[in-house]
């Protein structure tokens, strides 16, 4: 099976869609698709097509959003010669050339309703006219329409036919976003990567465990177009070395600039919410390592005189040492940052929790911490 038939995962939800779509593969019914951008819906609608008794025949893919409103009609039914400024011959539609195979419409929602017209007639009938003729013509091609848009919002709004949209979702199949599919995401990188190494000859040493976690751990608001994308920039930049959780964050906090450009301020304030709670988690790693070595130090070296700048001024500690600085370290430094990182930290709960709306699986997600530290978390600072 060819790779853009495939589905990678064996998580419960890509196991139960894969089971849903070989079911209705079997028949002609007309399917919607409904999932993010990047999330796979093509993937999906050729994986489909394959499975159907259809598989030997064309796949047509049309994305109804990329062809403008004044063309696109033409592009799907054909036209005749001379039938509007610019036809120097006559022209078949996308359902002509799909005629016994499988037309797959993306973007559906952009359709315009003077389209949605002509096009609900040919899922009722099979029949349409080329623009610029009178000659109706049969196409029997099978159906697959998908969308990111909220299509009952679409409809209430009168900006999509209700009578279209009912008949669309005979069958409507909806694909997780990539941040709810776990270890699916591994397989999807692994994929990547060994296709990439075959097509450009390149030698990749792999992903720490670490850098795994994170892969996992990242919400991924382009999908597996974005994973894909990142997969291919890591192994050029990188030269196929080994990813570190360091050298992986580089190039997320670089796309996490860029899209905090373009996104909406609720996922850009979670982004920010979610580096500094990161940053909160590495310092009292960092102050809790510092601790340590003081300890070791005091340990194996108990009669060691502090060095000052000036030799001249170096003396033999007096009786408090260096275990009582380190004390006094341990006592008041330690425990002043200890008192800010808490108060940083309940704060960013807090309006993690407030973006959340209360959410605790949304907020857990957001700050990359499980729902049973967050409850921990939120008992301790009394939220």
């Amino acid at each position: 099976m060819k790779r853009e038939t495939e589905i990678i995962g064996q998580s419960v939800l890509i196991s139960q869609l894969k089971q849903l779509a070989l079911q209705v593969a079997e028949t002609d019914i007309t399917v919607l698709i409904i999932g993010e951008t990047g999330s796979g819906k093509e993937v999906l609608a050729r994986y489909i097509h394959s499975n159907s008794l259809r598989a030997d025949k064309s796949f047509i893919p049309v994305n109804c959003g990329a062809i403008p409103a004044g063309i696109l009609e033409s592009e799907l039914f054909g036209h005749e010669k001379g039938a509007f400024t610019g036809a120097v011959q006559s022209r078949k539609g996308y359902f002509e050339s799909a005629d016994r195979g499988t037309i797959f419409l993306d973007e559906i929602g952009e359709m315009p309703l003077e389209t949605q017209v002509k096009f609900l007639r040919v899922i009722e009938t099979g029949e349409f006219q080329r623009v610029g003729s009178s000659e109706t013509i049969y196409s029997d091609a099978r159906i697959i329409a998908a969308t990111n848009k909220n299509m009952y919002q679409a409809v209430a709004e009168k900006n999509f036919r209700e009578d279209l949209f009912y008949r669309l979702r005979s069958v409507e199949l909806q694909i997780p976003p990539l941040r709810e599919r776990g270890k699916d995401i591994l397989l999807l990188a692994e994929n990547f990567v060994h296709e990439f190494e075959r097509k450009h000859k390149i030698t990749f040493e792999g992903f720490s465990p670490d850098a795994g976690e994170m892969l996992i751990r990242y919400t991924w608001p382009g999908n597996v177009r974005e994973l894909r994308n990142l997969i291919e920039s890591v192994l050029v930049l990188e030269k196929g070395k080994y990813i570190t959780p360091e050298i992986l964050e580089k190039h997320l906090v670089q796309r996490n600039r860029y899209k905090s450009l373009v996104h909406d301020p609720s996922k850009s304030e979670i982004n920010e919410l979610q580096i500094i709670y990161s940053s909160i988690i590495q310092l009292r790693q960092e102050i809790s390592e510092i601790r340590q070595l003081l300890q070791h130090l005091i340990q194996t070296r108990p009669h060691t005189p502090l060095l000052l700048p000036d030799a001249s001024m170096t003396r033999p500690p007096e009786s408090s040492s260096l275990s009582s600085a380190s004390e006094e370290i341990n006592n008041t430094n330690k425990t002043e940052v200890l008192h800010s990182l808490d108060d940083i930290e309940k704060k960013s709960i807090a309006e993690a929790l407030e973006i959340c709306q209360g959410n605790k699986r949304k907020t857990a997600k957001a700050l990359g911490i499980t729902e049973r530290t967050l409850y921990r978390k939120i008992n301790a600072y009394g939220l």
